[in-house]
């Protein structure tokens, strides 16, 4: 079926990196496969993650379908896109649909991406991963493959404005080999295999970073073993249990 949604999306966003002067670095994208499913799994730390894990695939000639809370869909502006790109909804409380919507997919040569830390990582460092990418892989018979995204926090993520101008900001990608999903091994043990690589991929993204913060008011976007003021795990867990209290 013609991408009638899909390639002029893409366009539209390659012409916003120009005018935002994205300076975007992107290494690894002859890991994701040419032909056939595939699962790509990233980290998560900014609302327009998805838009740069796609961008990352198509030098391949790959558009990735993303698996997307459903509240996206239903609205007015992105719900018709994100049907239109042929992405996946997730209800959370109705998970079986999505899962067996993103097999199909995976089983007609699609790749599909997934965020295993399902939401966005307030303290810009790895959450525990769902296993649920695994299992897809799995079941489908499919790769999975593993990336890291830094430098989009500094556009849009969860608690901050959103950054559009045209300043510069750098973006860092990097796509690692696929892993495979046999069927023998445990989807727990694969899950944290991929997710030591994601961890691997994202410190070497942080390590290309070409840019620090510019002055104590910067920090913001650098997680505190780095020396930035992003709040901890730890504390971002503690300040989401006061908010679950206080309901």
């Amino acid at each position: 079926m013609a991408e009638l949604v899909y390639r002029p999306v893409v366009g539209l966003a390659r012409t916003m990196f120009k005018v935002w002067d994205l300076q975007i670095d992107c290494r690894g994208s002859e890991n994701i496969p040419r032909s056939g499913g595939a699962v790509l799994v990233s980290n998560h730390i900014s609302y327009l993650d998805f838009i740069f894990n796609g961008l990352a695939a198509l030098p391949q000639k790959r558009l990735v379908r993303f698996m997307a809370k459903e509240s996206v869909f239903r609205h007015r502006i992105s719900g018709p896109l994100m049907r239109g790109m042929k992405h996946i909804p997730v209800d959370r409380n109705q998970g079986e649909a999505a899962y067996a919507h993103a097999l199909d997919s995976l089983r007609s040569g699609e790749i599909v991406g997934v965020f295993p830390e399902a939401t966005i990582s307030q303290s810009f460092t790895l959450k525990s991963f769902k296993s649920g990418a695994a299992r897809l892989a799995q079941e489908a018979g499919v790769p999975l493959v593993p990336m890291a995204v830094w430098g989009t926090q500094r556009l849009w993520t969860k608690g901050r404005p959103r950054n559009f101008k045209r300043s510069h900001i750098p973006i860092t990608i990097r796509v690692g080999e696929a892993i495979e999903a046999s069927r023998e091994q445990y989807a727990g043990a694969i899950t944290r295999r991929v997710r030591e690589r994601v961890q691997e991929l994202l410190e070497a993204a942080q390590r290309a970073y070409p840019v620090r913060p510019k002055g104590p008011d910067d920090t913001w976007w650098m997680p505190a073993h780095l020396g930035g003021t992003a709040p901890t795990a730890e504390e971002v867990r503690a300040e989401e249990v006061r908010a679950e209290e206080a309901h």
